[in-house]
């Protein structure tokens, strides 16, 4: 095997280029990107040292790369991702895998060599914040969990950012707002941390801030067959905005806000105490410690540097494409949720959900 990988970029947009300038600046050895596709002569000619396509499927038949990272709008992720598989090609998507389940079962489907490396960019696995709290609750530090709730209120956009382009906002164009745009990230470690729910039920608004098709806020209620229920809202409306994450589990209770972590440890497990006390209206002695954890400004480029090492050396991934479909489901199971006004049991059928956005799209004043 070569000492290197091609890595061809298809796509080169905003993130698609900061990736592509990234990797020309030398921030993934044994990395070197040879090609960028894009329909846009303008975003082509940032990158004139490398080969340049238009269309994705040349770029895919060229021979000049070994693997490739789509950073396409939504939908192509799944055709393109697809197309790249089948000829051999190693990939890594930018999120979300795809817009909704079956889509997603299709992508993963088209993985038949098991030597090919398929990743996707869930970059904040690699903050330490939440490897922080992955490793407290692995650990079991909280004992039974209970309850979460994560509130992700910071992706304010005003009207602005949704008229930028004609697909922003629609249905036909982008297939979701904020669950399918801002949060794939929070979704992904909602479940890296506790896993899939077996329940869920949300209310969805569209176009309550925004002159959009798709939701721009979200409450959603999850339940778990091992007690635990969870709290999610998002929103693209609210100004200034919240990311707070509260665990409470029976020996205390974990909160993430502004790169500091706190946990406040009860002395005895609450279902010990709950048992033993004779008190009327106890308070359960506790003990707090918090801690600052820096944001790690090198996220993306770790996942591009642990999907060469896949490649080269068989070092397992940080974020496998197979794990993706996860995030995707959820947004999917609130959505038709609120969409039906009826609580989804999960794993979800992906064929539903596609038949409901195939009849929003129906309706979509995007292309």
């Amino acid at each position: 095997m070569s000492k290197t990988v091609r890595l061809g970029v298809i796509g080169v947009g905003a993130m698609g280029a900061r990736h592509a300038e990234q990797i020309l600046a030398g921030a993934v050895p044994r990395c070197e990107l040879t090609a960028v596709c894009s329909q846009i002569p303008e975003q082509l000619a940032r990158f004139p040292q490398t080969r340049q396509f238009e269309r994705s499927e040349d770029l895919i038949r060229s021979g000049a790369v070994d693997a490739v990272l789509i950073a396409t709008p939504h939908y192509s992720h799944t055709t393109i991702g697809i197309d790249a598989l089948r000829n051999g090609l190693h990939v890594l998507v930018e999120k979300p895998i795809s817009v909704h389940k079956a889509d997603a079962e299709r992508l993963l489907a088209a993985r038949k060599n098991p030597q090919q490396v398929f990743a996707i960019m869930f970059n904040m696995r690699t903050e330490p914040l939440f490897q922080k709290i992955r490793e407290m609750l692995t650990a079991g530090e909280l004992g039974r969990l209970q309850r979460v709730s994560w509130t992700v209120t910071h992706w304010f956009r005003p009207d602005a950012y949704y008229a930028s382009a004609p697909w922003r906002g629609t249905w036909a164009g982008e297939g979701g707002g904020v669950l399918l745009n801002q949060c794939p990230h929070q979704l992904d470690l909602f479940q890296w941390f506790f896993g899939m729910p077996q329940r869920v039920r949300a209310f969805c608004h569209f176009g309550k801030y925004h002159r959009i098709e798709v939701e721009d806020e979200v409450t959603a209620y999850l339940e778990y067959d091992s007690g635990l229920t969870g709290v999610f809202i998002a929103s693209t409306g609210e100004a200034p905005g919240s990311n707070r994450l509260e665990i409470a589990g029976d020996n205390g209770r974990l909160v993430a806000e502004h790169n500091v972590l706190t946990f406040t440890r009860n002395e005895v497990p609450t279902s010990q105490f709950n048992r033993l006390t004779k008190e009327l209206f106890p308070t359960i002695p506790t003990q707090t410690t918090s801690t600052t954890i820096p944001s790690f400004a090198g996220q993306h480029m770790a996942i591009v540097r642990n999907f060469v090492d896949a490649i080269l050396d068989g070092a397992p991934l940080i974020a496998p494409a197979a794990e993706g479909i996860r995030s995707v489901e959820l947004g999917n199971a609130m959505l038709l949720s609120s969409l039906q006004n009826r609580t989804v049991e999960l794993p979800l059928d992906g064929a539903v959900f596609e038949k409901e956005l195939q009849r929003l799209i129906a309706k979509s004043g995007g292309a």
